[in-house]
């Protein structure tokens, strides 16, 4: 697929699509879009029968001009590090499948702003790959490659003509393709978000059954006990204690951090950090 023909396929609508097409614009090294991901998980819990989503990237332009820093003596970018790879990275990732690219988004944000991991590097980059399971052979070939470059201009592209200035954005599209887009800028109670949605689509929308726990941890890397609550509508308290149940059944894990507690799958064969 040429540069051209992926553009024009992401701007038009298809009739037989949802009725809400949703782009969210984010930087892989901003503070707000790690804060935001709860609410985009819960979105897409309750309310993705609504909606196409579609993740692009909104990278400042001179994190993306920096050359490769690669090995003299290997073309590889194994022993590098730059600002821009984040980016590649996750546009790598999306070759594998749309999920699998927002996982690894998921992944790279909770490497940067919880563990502190330099993810310009591109070691680490292969370690977030290996983290949520995707073919790290694969994702090696596809970052190098100028296919992800080109998906990388697209979404770049995207933002100029949707006037995207800051991440996080979100742009809502309905089913009229005359219609310009709703742009949401910034951060918002999850409430605004259901507000549009409605709004949209004209009428009371009506959330999904929530997923068992297992498959909620099977689509979504990292949840904290809060998420958890609000998506199956209980207290914490309650949550905490189911969660404890697969936690003795080593189903899951739990990572302390700060005033919150957090749990993800259960990954036997590599560790925490």
């Amino acid at each position: 697929m040429n540069y051209l023909t992926a553009i024009d396929d992401t701007l038009h609508y298809s009739a037989s699509a949802k009725p809400i097409e949703l782009y969210v614009f984010l930087d892989p090294y901003c503070k707000d879009c790690w804060s935001l991901q709860p609410i985009l998980r819960k979105l897409q819990v309750e309310y993705d029968h609504y909606f196409t989503l579609r993740i692009a990237l909104r990278t400042p332009l001179p994190k993306l001009n920096v050359p490769y820093l690669c090995d003299s003596k290997d073309s590889s970018p194994t022993k590098s590090s730059n600002p821009c790879f984040p980016s590649i990275a996750v546009k790598a990732a999306e070759f594998q499948g749309k999920r699998a690219g927002f996982r690894y988004l998921s992944c790279l944000l909770e490497y940067s702003f919880l563990k502190k991991r330099d993810v310009s590097s591109f070691s680490v980059l292969v370690e977030i790959a290996a983290r949520i399971n995707i073919d790290v052979d694969e994702f090696i070939a596809d970052f190098t490659s100028a296919e992800t470059l080109r998906a990388l201009q697209v979404d770049m592209f995207l933002g100029n003509e949707m006037e995207v200035a800051e991440a996080p954005t979100f742009v809502f599209f309905n089913s009229n393709i005359e219609d310009e887009g709703l742009k949401v800028s910034g951060r918002y109670d999850y409430a605004i978000y259901e507000q549009i949605l409605e709004e949209l689509i004209g009428g009371q929308i009506l959330p999904d059954m929530p997923p068992s726990i297992s498959s909620l941890f099977n689509r979504f890397d990292l949840l904290t006990t809060k998420e958890v609550a609000e998506i199956y509508q209980i207290t914490e308290k309650e949550a905490e204690r189911e969660l404890k149940k697969r936690l003795l059944k080593q189903q899951i894990e739990r990572i302390p951090f700060q005033d919150r507690t957090l749990w993800r799958k259960k990954q036997h064969d590599c560790s925490l950090y």
